[in-house]
């Protein structure tokens, strides 16, 4: 029931994404993210992430890699995206994509896809990796760690996983996602050389608190940005869920402390030992005017700094009326939101209602017509089992009989068979006894002349022994 009801609501509410988002895992014993590397100062990927529950994802979209992910499977939320900046968005379109293989790895779907249109294709969904059901009344939006708004066409359209999401309050999801692309336009971009050389990496810390007993939320967010340009240094920022104006910047080293014990983020701390200072104090001085809300002098803007007091005095008369306008525009958003939102629930609640009873209503005259359909069809099974049961009681009745009359009719026949054949049987036998009587006689007068010649020789052999012990021998002839 609620399968179906999910998919009906996710028919209706998400549009078909037309393309695919591949994502390549890479278990936690393998060395890198193979092509994904190129996002890793010197193509090497933080270490000391080694929990058998970490696991690695190349995101791709047609074919090209896009960013990396390390994702826990315990806490159901990646762990840092690494990424590059291309340009900013022009449009952002919200197409949610799942990670099959995450949860199902014999599965034969090597990218990302839609979750509504994998069905029951994946085994296990949701095993190892949050869905959009997880979010649903929660509260919590799906806050992407690599901001969309920071990326391109292909590449925007790669972060919208959610593996790439984590459990964010509007308020501090649009916080995070405003604070990141102001600091890496007006202050991270500007100062390094090369566009290609600055490496991203946008992470959280999980906490004990759990959406709905299953998706970890973060303890904090976290960005760390390394140009290993001729000039290179680097730069660690942190913002506090509970304090949604928060961002402190920190070295990498400072940052890493406050990860997992051994973990190193970039390959030999991005040069953070040789690193120019002045690039440094650069990039904090423009993170300070960002977190204080001032706008940010690059390069060019050095020939009017004589000038700039001027719009500074501006500002600061300025600001307490764009501050109040932003947060009646802020109020007006989140009414509508909540109106909407309430609207929505309603008509969830009412369709729901209205789901419930056409399930119930489909159920019952199912459940009808086969009782029914059961019902006719024993109808002629019953009749053919009693005729059938007939007829083999009259074939048993009509065997009794016949073996009844045979047992009957057999006494007399063979008394009769009998006594007839018994004076054949009588006279037969006289010639059979009259010669067994002459072989007898027969037997016994030839027995009497052998038993006669046999002492007859007897006495010869005797007479014949006598003679020749005491009667001298004579000649030869006698």
């Amino acid at each position: 029931e609620w399968t179906m009801k999910t998919s009906i609501v996710f028919f209706l509410c998400i549009s078909v994404f037309p393309g695919f988002s591949q994502g390549r895992v890479v278990r936690e014993d393998e060395t890198g993210f193979a092509e994904c590397n190129v996002f890793f100062p010197g193509q090497v990927p933080p270490e000391g992430f080694t929990e058998p529950f970490h696991v690695k994802i190349c995101q791709q979209y047609n074919k090209e890699p896009r960013f990396a992910t390390l994702y826990s499977t315990k806490d159901k939320i990646p762990l840092y995206s690494a990424f590059k900046f291309t340009k900013p968005a022009q449009s952002e379109e919200e197409n949610w994509l799942v990670e099959p293989q995450i949860d199902d790895p014999e599965n034969d779907l090597h990218e990302m896809v839609n979750e509504a249109d994998i069905g029951g294709t994946v085994a296990n969904l949701g095993a190892n990796q949050a869905l959009t059901s997880d979010y649903v009344g929660s509260g919590y939006e799906r806050g992407l760690l690599n901001p969309s708004l920071l990326n391109e066409e292909d590449f925007q359209v790669a972060t919208y996983t959610l593996t790439n999401a984590v459990p964010l309050s509007p308020a501090l999801s649009k916080s995070w996602h405003r604070d990141i692309g102001k600091v890496v336009e007006q202050a991270l971009i500007p100062h390094c050389s090369k566009m290609d050389h600055l490496y991203l990496l946008a992470g959280a810390i999980p906490s004990s608190v759990r959406v709905k007993g299953k998706v970890s939320v973060p303890e904090s967010l976290w960005l760390a940005a390394c140009c290993d340009a001729p000039e290179g240094w680097s730069l660690g920022l942190v913002k506090k869920i509970s304090d949604e104006n928060s961002l402190a910047d920190l070295t990498v080293r400072e940052l890493e402390k406050q990860l997992l014990p051994g973990v190193h983020l970039f390959k030999g701390n991005c040069g953070e030992d040789k690193q120019s200072q002045e690039k440094g104090e650069a990039v904090l001085q423009a993170v300070s005017q960002i977190r204080s809300g001032e706008q940010v002098q690059t390069s060019d803007d050095q020939e009017t700094k004589d000038s700039g007091w001027v719009r500074r005095v501006a500002g600061i008369i300025a600001t307490p009326f764009i501050k109040l306008l932003e947060l009646l525009i802020y109020i007006f958003v989140e009414l509508v939101k909540f109106i909407f939102y309430f609207l929505w629930l309603v008509v969830k609640r009412v369709v729901g209602t209205v789901l419930n009873g056409v399930y119930s209503l489909w159920n019952g005259m199912v459940s009808y017509l086969k009782a029914v359909s059961m019902v006719l069809i024993s109808i002629p099974y019953d009749v053919g089992r009693v005729i059938i049961n007939i007829f083999l009681g009259f074939l048993q009745i009509v065997q009794d009989v016949v073996s009844l009359t045979y047992r009957i009719l057999s006494i007399p026949v063979g008394f009769v068979l009998h006594l007839a054949a018994f004076p054949y049987h009588s006279i037969c036998a006289i010639p059979s006894v009259l010669k067994d009587m002459a072989t007898g006689i027969g037997g016994t007068f030839s027995l009497v002349i052998d038993a006669t010649a046999a002492v007859l020789h007897g006495f010869y052999y005797l007479a014949g022994h006598i003679v020749k012990r005491f009667v001298p021998k004579g000649s030869s002839d006698d």
